[in-house]
């Protein structure tokens, strides 16, 4: 096991409170992983033909045996291309190779019996793996590369091969001459606008910048000056050629060269229908048509000749990956999408804490620009801390502390102006308030006169049991602030005061003995104007939860510190999330945060709490989950909770350790693939412009769901690194969860952070996807991204992810079912009981299903990773006989598309038609249970219409 490569453990979340965005060094645990090498520096790949001389060159690859044996062997293609050959080998010289003509296909990963029953199978790279078949008997020779480049160079120039035979040669003569090069060609000659054959160095880097921005101008200049160099050329001046070469290496990706010629049957483009394929196998988009295939290469192909022609070159296919419509986010959630019609307690919101201020808690200066970044973010919970002024004008400021001061009127001018700026729903005013009466008319008149109608003052119904929905209270805004009594009939009266500027005071003060959470409370007039314009947020002080469940109004919202917030979350979770379905909860930051440090909002959200008040001045890990999760709803600043946490018969407890009962948890598997145009880390001078990043992949949700991962270190390369590694995460409260991509640089004392993106689950894009990075301050890093492949399995099956391999599957006897809380009242425990046997049989045909689709996937040499439709792909070559005579036909006739055997077939054919017969019979069980159980007819998914490409082949 010499050649593994060197690991450690992954390092636990619960053990980082802190992000790499604090500035912190963090030499983090990585695990073990064996796609430990990249690309050469010396050349690129970006044809086929720079795979086959490096196959006629050849490699050392690891040769797998069953019983954990691995043999390092020299691979190598005969220069007539007619042979696989290795060695050293005991077998005679002739016998230790394989004809090109025998070869059936070429897998990619781990998918052949023998890798699947390793031993050691575990530590091998998903990426780095692939196997070939060959012969009348389906054999096959499972090989594991250095790196997941030299595998797909392989792979690549193998399908190749296997698609041309002996017209290899003339293919590879004719694609010299290709599309793409004459393009380029012609990006020179539009440059060369004197007919001369050469062009400066200056116009000749500035023609490549123009056609791919993220280059480094000095980047570009070194590339001409090596090449210079290597021909003894002295003068600067640029030829054609010369411009070629360089555009070639610079700008081809050669992940994206492989990912073209998995899907262009091995030519240099893509067609319509190749195209279509990728969309609809590979990025799950539905619908799709050669119209839309045309529309996109029409949109995205830089060449004349492929836009006639219907034709996506690699130039193309790479812009396309690139652009927006291929980011990870769905935009689907730029825009409102969620029901907005649900009571205002049933949503999380955006909220600002301290929003006047823009530096620390205690000695920082106030400014009205802090309401404009907050607003202008979709905040839809601002805070206003009002004093009295002077000139008898309302100030606002943290009360006890050295902050400095705002006109209240200035504040609530810019409130009236931004309010609606983010969001149309309705923006809630947390007013607390310290002013005399005489200060607090002034208030009420300066509302009133710039707000007007804008505020809402209508009295709650106390017939209703819930607040109005976000929906009905558009264009709204809400006061949250202290309320007198109905029975109060006088002008004024006496109230409890909020002061959580007093609360920090005495934590800052040293002869502050008072416990946590016990400040006490003091009292103070309130007028009856100013009361009145609090209608459905009247702040009140929370006792506990068993009263306010039988005397809390539902208008009346409750302040937690986010001590007392955290004590409640871990001892009441259920209770806490109970009371949340129908009250309005505020957290606001611990006192002790005078250096305006955020909380993690997940402790708060995965127990309902609406109102997580965050010091939107404080960039870092906090303020990146908070902005990632509004970004969900079209950054309206509302996010509906999933529906275990609103529904009245529904339990949820937040600090839950396993799978959620009534929630189908779901597997995700992230390829960390490639970067593109990383920056150096702010502050790294010493270094350069030298970056060695990684690559961390977080999910940040319950306690259950919380997990990271990360890449290898990529020595020296912040232009292009290749990491491709892969990761899988069990992900059990999706609607809770957010994945968190932070890229780091490995070698600099101080600043690593390079960027970050986050995302809520819910708006992962699947396929191949790129990642926009952000800065520490939340701006889009120019050019610079992640490139990704994203897979989330089992997503709408229900129960538990099985692993991968039929020797690992669960038997019946260790299934896990669904139980049944006893209520010990007996007419409705009665009734349930019948429901127990027919939750049991829905398991077990569930479960029969998954397994069934599990198998029929390793048997078309795929994991668990693929979807129907790339099975059906991978296993329709092997339909048609030597002579082209079908083996199998696919019927689609009938509802579901059924395999028919056509005379005598392989053993290995008939496994699969078998399989797959398996895979229908239960499908159409579960949804025949379904059926009978709801009364209702369902629209089944199938992957394979009449009009799909598949069936059309």
């Amino acid at each position: 096991e010499a050649w593994l490569g060197e690991g450690h453990g992954p390092a636990g979340s619960a053990e980082r409170q802190s992000d790499p965005c604090d500035g912190t060094k963090q030499k983090r645990e990585r695990k073990k992983t064996v796609s430990f090498s990249s690309m050469p520096t010396e050349k690129k790949i970006s044809s086929a033909s720079d795979c086959i001389n490096s196959m006629v060159e050849g490699s050392e690859l690891k040769k797998v045996r069953s019983n954990s044996r691995i043999y390092h062997r020299y691979f190598l293609l005969d220069a007539d291309m007619q042979s696989l050959r290795w060695e050293p080998s005991k077998k005679d010289s002739e016998k230790a190779k394989i004809d090109i003509k025998s070869i059936k296909e070429v897998r990619t990963g781990k998918n052949t019996d023998i890798f699947r029953s390793n031993g050691i199978s575990d530590q091998i790279s998903e990426d780095c793996a692939f196997s070939v078949i060959y012969g009348e008997n389906y054999e096959s020779l499972d090989l594991v590369a250095n790196s997941a480049d030299v595998a797909n160079i392989w792979v690549t120039g193998l399908r190749y091969l296997i698609s041309y035979g002996k017209h290899t040669l003339d293919m590879l003569e004719s694609s010299q001459d290709n599309m793409r090069t004459s393009w380029v060609s012609q990006m020179f000659s539009e440059t060369d606008v004197d007919s001369l054959g050469h062009i400066t160095l200056c116009s000749a880097v500035q023609c490549i910048r123009n056609l791919n921005p993220g280059l480094k101008t000095s980047k570009i200049e070194l590339k001409f000056k090596e090449l210079h160099k290597s021909k003894d050329k002295t003068g600067t001046d640029v030829t054609k050629e010369e411009f070629v070469e360089v555009f070639h290496e610079l700008c081809t990706r050669p992940e994206i060269y492989f990912l073209l010629v998995q899907f262009s049957s091995n030519k240099e483009f893509l067609d319509t229908k190749d195209l279509m394929m990728f969309l609809e196998a590979e990025q799950g988009v539905a619908h799709i048509n050669e119209e839309i295939s045309l529309e996109i290469i029409h949109k995205y192909e830089p060449s004349r000749e492929g836009q006639e022609k219907g034709w996506l070159s690699i130039d193309g296919f790479t812009n396309y990956l690139m652009s927006p419509d291929c980011y990870i986010f769905d935009p689907e959630h730029k825009k409102v999408c969620q029901d907005m019609k649900q009571p205002l307690s049933h949503y999380f919101i955006n909220s600002s804490h301290n929003t006047y201020l823009i530096e620390d808690q205690f000695r920082g200066p106030s400014d009205i620009t802090g309401y404009i970044r907050a607003l202008k973010m979709g905040c839809r919970s601002v805070e206003l801390d009002v004093w009295d002024g002077p000139d008898n004008e309302p100030v606002i400021y943290t009360g006890h502390t050295m902050t400095s001061q705002i006109v209240f009127r200035s504040v609530i001018d810019i409130i009236n102006k931004y309010a609606f700026f983010a969001s149309e729903y309705p923006l809630i005013l947390c007013l607390e308030n310290h002013c005399s009466i005489k200060q607090q008319k002034v208030m009420v008149q300066h509302m009133k006169k710039i707000l007007g109608d804008k505020l809402y003052t209508t009295s709650p119904n106390v017939e209703e049991s819930y607040l109005p929905s976000p929906d009905v209270l558009k264009g709204k805004i809400l006061v949250k602030a202290k309320k007198l009594s109905s029975s109060c009939s006088g002008v004024e009266g006496d109230v409890t005061d909020e002061d959580e500027g007093a609360e920090m005071s005495q934590r800052v003060g040293k002869e502050n003995t008072e416990p946590p959470n016990h400040v006490p409370a003091k009292r103070f007039q309130l007028c009856k104007e100013l009361s009145e314009l609090v209608s459905i947020c009247k702040s009140v002080q929370f006792k506990e939860f068993q009263v306010s469940f039988q005397a809390q109004k539902y208008w009346e919202v409750c302040s937690f510190n986010e001590v007392l917030a955290s004590k409640y979350a871990n001892e009441n979770p259920g209770d806490f999330v109970n009371y949340n379905k129908r009250f309005l909860a505020r957290v606001f930051p611990s006192p002790m945060r005078i250096d305006s440090s955020n909380m993690n909002p997940q402790d708060f959200w995965k127990c309902g709490c609406q109102i997580v008040a965050m010091n939107f001045q404080t960039p870092g890990l906090m303020m990146d989950l908070n902005v990632g999760w509004f970004r969900q709803n079209g950054n309206c600043g509302y996010v509906l909770r999933p529906a275990i946490m609103r529904e009245e018969v529904s339990f949820f407890s937040a600090n839950t350790k396993d799978s959620v009962p009534g929630v189908s948890p779901q597997l995700l598997h992230i390829k960390v693939i490639s970067g593109q145009n990383f920056p150096k880390p702010k502050g790294s001078g010493a270094k350069g412009d030298v970056v060695d990043p990684y690559v961390y992949v977080e999910i940040h949700g319950i306690p259950a769901d919380c997990a990271e991962q990360r890449t290898r270190t990529v020595h020296q390369n912040g232009d292009a690194p290749i990491f491709d590694e892969s990761f899988e995460f069990q992900v059990n409260l999706p609607e809770l969860a957010m994945v968190r991509f932070v890229v780091l640089d490995d070698d600099y004392i101080g600043d690593e952070f390079i960027g970050q993106y986050t995302i809520p689950f819910e708006c992962l894009q699947t396929g191949y996807r790129h990642v926009p990075l952000q800065s520490l301050t939340g701006e889009i890093l120019a050019h610079a991204s992640l490139f990704v492949h994203v897979a989330i399995t089992n997503r709408r099956g229900g129960g538990k992810p099985h692993k991968r391999g039929l020797s690992v599957r669960k038997g019946k006897k260790s299934r896990e079912y669904a139980s049944l809380r006893t209520l010990w009242i007996k007419t409705v425990d009665e009734v349930f009981k019948n429901a127990q046997p027919p939750i049991r049989d829905a398991t077990d045909l569930r479960e029969n299903m998954q397994n069934a689709v599990v198998s029929f996937k390793e048997l078309c040499g795929l994991s668990s990773v693929a979807n129907l439709m790339q099975c059906m792909l991978a296993v329709s070559p092997r339909f048609l006989g030597p002579d082209n005579t079908p083996l199998v036909v696919l019927n689609l006739s009938e509802q579901y598309p059924t395999m028919e055997l056509q005379g005598i077939v392989p053993e290995v054919l008939k496994k699969i038609v078998t399989t797959y017969d398996m895979t229908l019979v239960f499908h159409c069980c579960c949804f025949r249970k379904q059926d009978s159980d709801t009364g209702r007819r369902h629209e089944h998914m199938w992957p394979l219409s009449s009009g799909s490409r598949l069936s059309a082949r």
